[in-house]
């Protein structure tokens, strides 16, 4: 009887170490959570250079001066060409949390003189994702005044703030 309740407790004792050592390697693994606990690094989208799609960290170099006179918009047909300076589309989805997080900050921080963001529904423009190439809501995309494509898609989920997307796209 006692070798029955220590076989017991000795399979008990394994059971728990294996549960905790499976616990902890996730957690190191999780890129998620090690972005974010680091300060993360943005990836660039329909980049052909590997090299390439690792945008500096917001934190590593000098913040956007933003005296707050640029303009934020809704997305409309001719919202392009009347923008004045430099156009970024700001592909955002009402139920994703990193465009309410990017939305509140653009809109507390404001915009800087010289640029306008576009504020794209995600949802109901389809035609627009396909143009630019748009796989994930929380995207922006600089365009020029005739609507082409200036560089590579950003995409600010692991910091949707609009100093991580002015860094990204200079």
């Amino acid at each position: 009887m006692n070798k029955r309740i220590l076989a017991v407790i000795v399979a008990l004792a394994v059971i728990v170490i294996a549960a905790v050592s499976i616990v902890a390697v996730q957690n190191s693994n999780d890129p998620a959570d090690t972005a974010a606990s680091t300060g993360g690094s943005q990836v660039s989208e329909n980049s052909g250079d590997a090299d390439s799609n690792v945008e500096p960290n917001a934190n590593e170099s000098a913040a956007i001066a933003n005296d707050g006179g640029g303009d934020y918009v809704d997305y409309s047909p001719s919202a392009i060409a009347d923008a004045d300076g430099r156009v970024i589309l700001f592909f955002h989805a009402t139920w994703c949390p990193q465009c309410v997080s990017a939305d509140g900050d653009i809109k507390a921080s404001g915009v800087p003189s010289g640029i306008t963001i576009v504020k794209v529904d995600y949802d109901t423009n389809q035609d627009l994702r396909a143009e630019y190439g748009v796989t994930q809501q929380t995207t922006f995309v600089e365009v020029d005044s005739s609507g082409a494509k200036v560089q590579d898609n950003f995409v600010a989920y692991a910091d949707p703030t609009l100093n991580a997307v002015l860094t990204a796209l200079n």
